[in-house]
Parts: C-alpha cells; sequence; structure tokens
C-alpha cells in the first residue's frame, strides 16, 4: 500500500483548516471515508483522488507520489515549485538548479527578462522568457491603442 497518500491527505487537510467533516462534505464522501483514507485503512478511487487534488489544489501526481518528508517540505500547489537555494555570485550572476532549467527548457544561451517587485515586507524577483515578455508588451500596447481609438 502506498503510504504517501494518507500522509499527504492529512497534510493537505490540516494545511487548509478543514475538518474531516469539510472534506468528506466538499467531495461528496462520509467522514469515515476520509479517516480511513488519511490512517492508510484504505485508499480513495481515482475519482476520489482526483477531486481531493482538485479541492487541494494540487496535482494528481504530487498526491500520490510526494513525499514531504524526503523532500522536507508540505506538498506543493499545483503547477508551483521550489528548486532549492542558490548562492549569488560576486558579480550578482545565478546559476539555476539544472532540475528547474530541465522543466522549463532553458538552456545556456537563453534571454530572460528579469522583473522586480518591491514590497514593504521584502522583495520579489521573477525571470521570463525574453521573448514572452516582450510579446504580452506588444500585445498589451496594441489592447491600449485599439481603446485609444474607440473613445475618440
Amino acid at each position: 500500500m502506498n503510504l504517501l497518500i494518507p500522509q499527504n491527505l492529512a497534510s493537505l487537510r490540516r494545511m487548509h483548516g478543514y475538518t474531516l467533516e469539510q472534506t468528506a462534505e466538499k467531495i461528496g464522501v462520509t467522514r469515515q471515508a476520509v479517516a480511513k483514507w488519511e490512517s492508510g485503512e484504505t485508499l480513495p478511487d481515482l475519482f476520489n483522488c482526483d477531486a481531493l487534488a482538485r479541492l487541494y489544489e494540487v496535482s494528481l501526481d504530487d498526491l500520490l507520489h510526494y513525499d514531504s518528508r524526503a523532500e522536507k517540505l508540505p506538498v506543493p500547489p499545483k503547477g508551483k515549485h521550489l528548486f532549492g537555494t542558490v548562492t549569488l555570485g560576486e558579480r550578482g550572476q545565478l546559476v539555476l538548479p539544472k532540475k528547474a532549467r530541465d522543466m522549463l527548457g532553458l538552456s545556456a544561451g537563453d534571454l530572460l527578462m528579469v522583473l522586480g517587485n518591491e514590497d514593504p515586507d521584502g522583495f520579489g524577483l521573477a525571470l521570463v522568457p525574453a521573448q514572452r515578455f516582450l510579446n504580452a508588451a506588444q500585445s498589451f500596447l496594441e489592447l491600449c491603442e485599439k481603446k485609444g481609438g474607440e473613445e475618440e
């Protein structure tokens, strides 16, 4: 029996602040069914796994296979990834982890746009493929021009 599903279900339910009853009600099963899944006594069927993944906003693959003990992190939200830490070089250079480069299809020489956000509580950076950013900016400018012409 897969021991990750019970662990992940219990962890995700607690992270979302749901009771057994609330979880059961949201996916249309009994409280006892949810309790049995979390204890490992039984496992949810495919349809209930899908409903649970949607409820907790995680991928079905992560619900079934993510090992939070090995990763030392909870199950990540669907489409969100934590690739690890990187060290800022003396000249400001960063080396993206191989897993990130592979998943995002990045290779040496790719042009990335670096975006920043200042916030009283901290700051944030985002890396976006430059062409995607330029395409979005062009679309935005065209939309603005179109709307400007409509108001005259």
